[in-house]
């Protein structure tokens, strides 16, 4: 398998390049160092290929949760900070994993066995954001997946939940599932799900599971649909 390539985000240039030797001595690809938040959304918007950005919190111009909720395309982020008190909100945002300083080799290397497990299962990620088009008024504009949740087959159309409830140009949910392809998951006839989004699961009185997303959404999964989302989720 290809190195990992991450980006690497700190503002305290001993752990940035601490973190950043870790990460080459387990095999990864270091494609930036950056200092601060602004940086990191300016890199990104060239649309350079990168598999997952390692961010830490308090950073100057934007913090790593102001950064995480900007994002110009769908990145798994690895937050690494000094501060155990961010972590609910770090996962409200879907991250793929929190790091406390120090960070040890040990603990880094669960945490890139995870991130290489989606990249083979959802395959490299393309260097640009993915977009796609919604209706406003008599055209049309473009919406980055990165801040959709889900889509749901609703009133005879296909519409996106990203913040607000947007009208798609797709005319069936299955049309929607081939042109996003391997970035969503079925949740049920009716509905697509952004693994990234997920941000909790639960079992619901009716035994069906119900997936909490971004946002506040909550949905419920089919039995049919549950094994194959649990399986992107990394719940086996």
């Amino acid at each position: 398998m290809k190195p990992l390539r991450v980006l690497v985000a700190e503002d305290e240039p001993f752990n940035l390049k601490r973190l950043s030797r870790l990460l080459r001595e387990a095999g990864c690809e270091v494609v930036a160092e950056l200092e601060d938040g602004p940086s990191v959304l300016a890199w990104l918007d060239r649309g350079e290929a990168v598999d997952a950005l390692f961010m830490d919190i308090q950073m100057p111009g934007l913090t790593g949760l102001d950064v995480s909720a900007d994002l110009p395309r769908d990145l798994p982020v690895v937050f690494v900070t000094a501060y155990a008190e961010h972590a609910v909100k770090a996962f409200e945002q879907a991250a793929a994993d929190y790091l406390l300083k120090p960070v040890t080799a040990e603990r880094l290397g669960a945490t890139l066995q995870r991130l290489r497990t989606r990249v083979e299962r959802e395959g490299p990620r393309p260097g640009g954001p993915f977009r796609f088009p919604v209706r406003a008024g008599d055209g049309l504009v473009f919406v980055d997946l990165a801040k959709t949740t889900h889509f749901a087959f609703e009133e005879e159309a296909v519409w996106a939940y990203a913040g607000d409830r947007l009208r798609t140009t797709w005319k069936t949910l299955a049309e929607a599932e081939t042109a996003l392809g391997a970035r969503v998951v079925r949740g049920h006839r009716h509905l697509l799900i952004r693994p990234e989004a997920v941000v909790g699961v639960r079992i619901g009185d009716s035994g069906r599971l119900l997936v909490r997303l971004t946002g506040g959404f909550e949905v419920e999964v089919s039995r049919g649909a549950a094994p194959a989302l649990k399986a992107r989720l990394g719940l086996g």
